[in-house]
């Protein structure tokens, strides 16, 4: 019998979920819970606001390293061991971030701290599907649903609030009771299987290692700067995006060519898990880019501050919440296919709701798309991360998790820099669309200046007046411009989710998998 057959967990498989699911959670919240904070730290270092988003992309360069090299730094330690060490590190410099004094000083120690929670994801993945059989993984995977969704929804939510009441280095201090907890929850818990366990003569892909964080950096960089820069037409931006696609084949040559690689490949050539992962990358970039553009939107143009801006997102936490419940409870009787099908459909209805917004609504326009969108996320990304992984074995789990989670990353950067664009571009289209009409040939626009210029003459002269009318309508048309960009971007939203349904159908469902493995097993 092989390790994975014989190898049973000591400890009740749920009580083992809690530490999983705690520093999950942690880093995950800590994806989005610095966004509203911006401001606050950019005040602070005495940076603008541009250079203090730097406190974002290191964060993400360093965990997105991390990722795929989850599997060796397993074989290199031991998966318990490296899970407690990421704890570890994660709160440490999460202690260290909150004392920073200096940009360079932040930037170093989140760096540090992407290093530390890079692992806590994939790794709790891998271990929470590992600890059920397939046929109870529904329920596993709804509870690891709870924290890949809820998190970064709740996380703006909970920075505003911390900012606003006590003050910005609260968002990282929070981390270090939670950090002690998962970690003292770890050692009890947790355990190792034969193959998770330390190996020896364990060899450092010092090549992948290299090109890997070379490709992230320089393409991290190019994702987050390049709308700033007027993306290729800017040189820099050219240059890097050529580096970072000459490392990215390199790095991938490696991992095809070499015994010893960082990451397994191979993995890919299971179809379930290949469809699987291409549909959670494309609802990754859904997930992060609607989580920064609606609080732009309410910010910018409905004037929102930050903390009701993050309030105007729990709603979509209470649809993922319901729906968790849900799946949690009789999902495994229901078939993991059609659940995702449902769930795509509901976030391609949210994502054409948002696209009838204007500047005159009440927040219940906001409430309803963002509630289904909390449904639909929830209805498909726990179940496709179940289908995603039903036919590999217990041993391919860890590598696979890693490559997973680094493509989904990959995925929500890409989806949270092309909508960012959109905007910008489509913004310019509206706009030039939209001035055509600011001419005394329009009897609405003549109208309305009169009008305003009346109201202004009660105040000043009439020159001045006139003058003030014009900025005021102009100004209007611009808000009109940027909502009708916010418009077509909630729609390419909800179309990337209709594309991908065809996917599914592809995948085979867990009854079949179950029916081959009772066939293969006789």
């Amino acid at each position: 019998m092989s390790s994975e057959t014989t190898w049973k967990p000591s400890h009740n498989p749920w009580a083992t979920c809690i530490p999983l699911m705690v520093a999950a959670f942690m880093f995950v919240l800590d994806e989005t819970i610095a966004n509203v904070a911006l401001p606050y730290m950019a005040g602070s270092f005495s940076v603008s606001r541009q250079e203090s988003t730097w406190v974002l992309t290191s964060y993400l360069i360093a965990s997105g390293i991390v990722i795929p090299s989850v599997d060796f730094f397993c074989k290199l330690i031991g998966r318990k061991n490296f899970f407690i060490l990421s704890i570890i590190t994660f709160t440490v410099a999460s202690f260290l971030c909150g004392i920073a004094t200096s940009l360079p000083m932040m930037v170093i120690t989140r760096i540090i701290q992407g290093f530390g929670g890079g692992a806590l994801l994939p790794l709790s993945q891998a271990i929470t599907l590992e600890l059920f059989p397939i046929e109870k993984r529904a329920q596993s995977m709804a509870l690891f649903g709870l924290v890949v969704v809820i998190a970064p929804i709740i996380g703006p939510v909970l920075g505003g609030w911390i900012t606003t009441n006590w003050s910005w280095p609260y968002i990282y201090f929070i981390n270090i009771p939670v950090g002690i907890f998962a970690v003292y929850l770890a050692k009890e818990f947790i355990e190792d299987p034969p193959y998770a366990r330390k190996q020896k003569e364990v060899k450092i892909d010092a090549a992948g290692f290299f090109t890997l964080t070379c490709w992230l950096t320089c393409m991290q960089i190019v994702l987050d700067k390049g709308n700033d820069a007027d993306w290729f037409g800017s040189t820099w931006v050219c240059w890097l995006s050529f580096f970072a696609a000459v490392f990215a084949i390199w790095f991938f040559y490696i991992q095809i060519t070499k015994k010893d690689s960082l990451i397994d490949i191979k993995v890919f050539k299971d179809a379930n898990f290949f469809l699987g992962t291409v549909v959670q990358v494309v609802m990754q970039g859904v997930l992060l880019a609607s989580l920064a553009i609606l609080p732009q939107f309410l910010q910018g143009l409905m004037g929102y501050d930050a903390y009701l801006s993050g309030l105007a997102m729990m709603p979509r936490g209470m649809g993922a919440l319901t729906t968790v419940i849900f799946i949690g409870t009789i999902g495994s009787k229901i078939n993991n296919k059609i659940l995702v099908i449902t769930g795509l459909t509901l976030l391609s209805i949210s994502g054409f709701m948002l696209c009838e917004l204007n500047l005159h609504i009440a927040p219940v326009n906001i409430e309803i798309p963002n509630f289904i969108m909390g449904v639909g996320m929830a209805m498909s990304m726990i179940p496709i991360i179940t289908l995603s992984t039903a036919t590999l074995t217990n041993e391919q789990m860890t590598n696979a998790s890693g490559v997973q989670n680094l493509l989904k990353n990959l995925g929500g950067a890409i989806g949270t820099s092309i909508v960012t664009t959109l905007i910008s571009r489509k913004a310019q289209v509206h706009q030039s669309f939209l001035v055509d009409n600011l001419t005394t040939l329009n009897d609405n626009f003549l109208e309305r200046l009169q009008a305003y210029q009346a109201t202004f003459s009660s105040m000043t002269d009439h020159i001045s007046a006139n003058h003030m009318a014009q900025n005021l309508l102009y100004n209007q048309m611009l808000q009109q411009a940027n909502m009708g960009a916010f418009r077509d971007t909630f729609e390419a939203c909800a179309v990337a989710c209709l594309v991908i349904i065809p996917l599914v159908l592809f995948i085979k469902g867990i009854k079949k998998i179950k029916k081959q493995q009772q066939n293969s097993s006789q």
